[in-house]
């Protein structure tokens, strides 16, 4: 199994990240994938008297996800397909947390 450590490793580059519910102690392992298409959203600061976004030094820096083959949420690494779930574009991948979470609970016998 990865260490949680060697999970958020080049964590700004990555996106990775381990959420864990103090409540259960439950963790939750994430992973940002990159668009197929490999274009990205600008971010950046709107200058109005120009009408552009205008990024700071180091813009693009970090991507903040990672390529499908490159993650490693896999059973090689100690996941189980059955505990691993793609949260789509456009959904909010907290509330998918706390949904799955729950659905742990029930199934572990928390309240």
């Amino acid at each position: 199994m990865i260490t949680r450590k060697e999970f958020v490793t080049n964590r700004d580059e990555t996106g990775r990240e381990v959420h864990t519910f103090l409540e259960t102690g439950k963790q939750f392992f994430v992973e940002y994938i990159e668009p197929k298409s490999g274009i990205r959203t600008d971010w950046g600061s709107y200058n109005p008297s120009t009408g552009n976004v205008e990024n700071k030094k180091g813009a693009g820096k970090f991507t903040g996800g990672i390529k499908i083959e490159d993650s490693l949420i896999t059973v090689e690494n100690g996941f189980s397909k059955e505990s691993s779930e793609t949260i789509y574009k456009g959904a909010s991948v907290y509330d998918n947390l706390i949904k799955m979470h729950n659905k742990w609970k029930k199934e572990n016998g928390y309240g």
